[in-house]
């Protein structure tokens, strides 16, 4: 069987179920995906047909996923598409699923502040400083280099 590959953007239908299994953690919650189109008789956007798809998380991304959406939030999923047909009471019933490699809020909607979350460290690797992310002090600023800079709109973060 074929896997297709998929990006599926969409708001959280169902709170996030969280799981512990034997072979690691699990999550799943349903993505309703609501088509909409630009109407030109009403002259604005019309919803369409609204798909159901039941995603599937594995690992940390099962842990993180249960810590971080609640119903109504728009998330983006990517992942591999599962559809499944079954007959249930003499009815045939068609399922779709995504196992989902990566799940992420939709910021089109608003913002998000991500949290690395809690990794084990190894004595291995060696400790990296934080890079500066803030801007290149000008040729006039008589600043220490990798000190935090004050801009007139930013406030310091130390």
């Amino acid at each position: 069987m074929n896997e297709t590959m998929v990006c599926a953007v969409g708001r959280v239908a169902t709170q996030p179920v969280y799981r512990e299994m034997a072979s690691g953690p699990s999550a799943r919650f349903r993505l309703a995906v609501t088509a909409r189109y630009w109407d030109r008789e009403k002259n604005s956007w019309t919803d369409g047909h609204t798909n159901f798809f039941t995603v599937w998380a594995n690992r940390q991304l099962a842990t993180n996923t249960a810590a971080s959406l609640t119903v109504g939030e728009p998330v983006i999923v990517q992942g591999r598409l599962k559809v499944r047909t079954d007959v249930r009471e003499g009815q045939s019933w068609t399922s779709a699923d995504i196992d989902a490699v990566a799940i992420g809020h939709d910021l089109a909607w608003g913002t998000s502040a991500f949290r690395r979350g809690g990794k084990q460290e190894t004595t291995a690797s060696p400790s990296q400083p934080e890079p500066n992310w803030e801007s290149p002090p000008s040729d006039s600023d008589e600043a220490r280099p990798g000190a935090p800079q004050q801009t007139d709109n930013a406030p310091v973060l130390t």
